[in-house]
């Protein structure tokens, strides 16, 4: 590449940054084929060397857990009960102990038949490869004495370079040290996207040609933008520099620069982030998921486990609105206790409130837990809404069973197509809708959010996603009822304005975005937001829609967004 070139991949999370290029370690390697134990070696030591391992390796990792917050806590801790699932860890002890295979051998070929059970699965399930490959190399590399995988360690910040990061990896990263993140594959609603999102990194994914640059090589990478200019001047550096050094906060009140009202919001994934989002300035909580209290177990947690849970939420936010969603269930979120059959296509399967149908009690544990959470803390409104909704019978259902809890503000969630195109007879019944902008993108374009080869597509600048979203506002206003949007397009400062535009009532997002949505709204008044919002979805290609937004908002570079 040229002293001056530029990369341009997709922007998953807004924000400049200055860095030389460290490149991720190479893969713990794979130990070779058929390496057995010396004739007349202790199988059964060999073996509980595995389990030994494991348990190490999950330590370490709940360790990690223990020391990160939200989604980073979850995702670890999420690795950490693979690296001791128990089938996998039997799986790789019987190959010792039948095979005589070497331990670090025998995990290798255990991780090996998992990864393949979970790809011909299919949809998100195969996602979940990157995981148990994580905890392989994390394994092979304990019984082999090598440095766990992991983020290079140097004296000074810089630009992570790599073709793709595992989750677990990802959830460890420290904004301190790793001033953005560039990387060859992903999508714009990967792991690798969302959890920089949270942290505040400016983040680069499926950008081509990142992994032949040398170590050492000065970058500057704008995520809003989505380019990766190599060996910038001197001039660019200094004014990125100085821009990163001034400080936003959110003042608690979003509006448009005509004063007009926008409720910004934020997203909660865990009670331990309530507090923050509540310190941040968040208006409330626009998508309260509380998937959290399900994850990892054997058995659903029961009645009184999930009020206390949820209403250490409920509790950070007096005076303030938290709207709960109920369990997403399903898809790329497998709950054990749920024994959902195998599906072809997870995606399109049974998530979300159609898990209720099979298992109506977990739906009615959970709004019982939610309606005595309200009640204890009767200062805070408490509204509650389904994932995953797509007729009109399910929204009278839901609504109804809410109805029966004592919870009068029931809403849905809009996150495929025919949900918005039905936004109006829907919102005949629910109190309020909320966009999903990940799945709804997902579903739209038919491209799964998760896959970096369908990236360009998943993206929420779509015109053909925008204009769903319109057409979900026009739903809510012929019904008088408001339509938010809580999935990650809420976080991006230009896309924020065409939400507005669009006639969206509130914005959710993750804590960190807040100062920069309402920085940009609050200069930009509600007829441009309109216009640019026509142009946007008149666009002929998400590319152009964003390209023609951002001309219009002169603020955003000014801002360093």
């Amino acid at each position: 590449m040229g002293s001056t070139s530029v990369v341009t991949g997709i922007g998953v999370s807004p924000g400049r940054a200055v860095g030389p290029v460290v490149r991720l370690p190479d893969a713990v390697p794979e130990p070779p084929a058929g390496r057995r134990l010396p004739p007349g070696a202790d199988t059964q030591a060999a073996a509980e060397r595995v389990a030994r391992s494991a348990d190490a390796v999950r330590d370490e990792l709940d360790a990690a857990a223990r020391a990160a917050e939200g989604d980073s806590a979850a995702l670890l801790h999420a690795a950490a009960a693979m690296a001791a699932d128990p089938s996998l860890v039997a799986d790789a002890q019987q190959r010792v102990r039948d095979e005589h295979l070497v331990p670090e051998r025998a995990v290798w070929e255990a991780a090996d038949a998992v990864s393949a059970q979970l790809e011909a699965l299919g949809g998100y399930l195969a996602e979940r490869v990157r995981d148990v490959v994580d905890v392989r190399d994390r394994l092979v590399a304990h019984l082999t004495g090598q440095p766990s995988p992991g983020l290079p360690v140097r004296a000074h910040p810089y630009v992570l370079v790599a073709h793709d990061l595992a989750p677990a990896l990802t959830a460890t990263l420290d904004p301190e040290r790793v001033v953005a993140i560039v990387t060859a594959a992903g999508g714009p609603t990967s792991h690798t996207a969302i959890l920089a999102r949270s942290r505040g990194i400016p983040a680069v994914v499926a950008a081509p040609g990142v992994l032949d640059l040398a170590e050492g090589t000065l970058l500057l990478v704008d995520g809003a933008a989505g380019t990766v200019r190599v060996d910038p001047s001197e001039a660019s550096v200094q004014r990125v520099r100085a821009l990163a050094a001034a400080v936003r906060t959110f003042d608690g009140d979003g509006r448009t620069a005509d004063g007009h009202r926008v409720e910004l919001l934020a997203n909660v994934g865990d009670p331990a982030e309530a507090p923050a989002a509540a310190a941040s300035g968040a208006q409330g909580v626009g998508l309260f998921r509380t998937e959290f209290a399900f994850l990892d177990r054997l058995h659903a947690p029961d009645v009184d486990e999930q009020t206390e849970a949820y209403g250490r939420v409920l509790a950070a936010f007096p005076g303030r609105k938290v709207v709960v969603r109920t369990l997403d269930a399903g898809a790329d979120k497998p709950l054990p206790f749920l024994h959902a059959a195998p599906e072809t296509n997870p995606a399109l399967g049974v998530r979300g409130l159609r898990v209720a149908q099979e298992r109506p009690e977990v739906l009615e544990d959970q709004l019982t837990a939610i309606a005595r959470a309200a009640a204890a803390h009767p200062g805070t409104t408490t509204w509650v809404m389904a994932p995953m909704v797509a007729t009109v019978d399910e929204t009278e259902q839901f609504v109804a069973a809410c109805a029966r809890h004592g919870l009068p503000t029931a809403g849905i969630m809009v996150e495929v197509p025919s949900a918005a195109l039905l936004a109006g007879p829907l919102l005949a019944h629910a109190q309020f809708a909320s966009i999903g902008t990940n799945d709804l993108t997902q579903y739209t374009m038919a491209a799964d959010r998760l896959l970096g080869a369908v990236a360009a597509l998943s993206d929420a600048w779509q015109p053909a996603v925008l204009r769903l979203v319109e057409a979900t506002t026009r739903g809510g206003a012929a019904q008088a009822r408001p339509v938010g949007v809580c999935g990650e397009a809420a976080a991006d400062p230009a896309l924020a304005v065409v939400l507005v535009g669009l006639g969206v009532t509130s914005l959710s997002m993750t804590p960190r975005a807040l100062p920069d949505v309402a920085a940009v709204l609050a200069v930009t008044d509600l007829a441009t937001c309109r216009v640019l919002a026509r142009r946007a979805a008149d666009a002929s290609s998400a590319a152009d829609a964003r390209a023609v937004v951002r001309a219009g908002l002169p603020v955003l570079d000014e801002l360093g967004l």
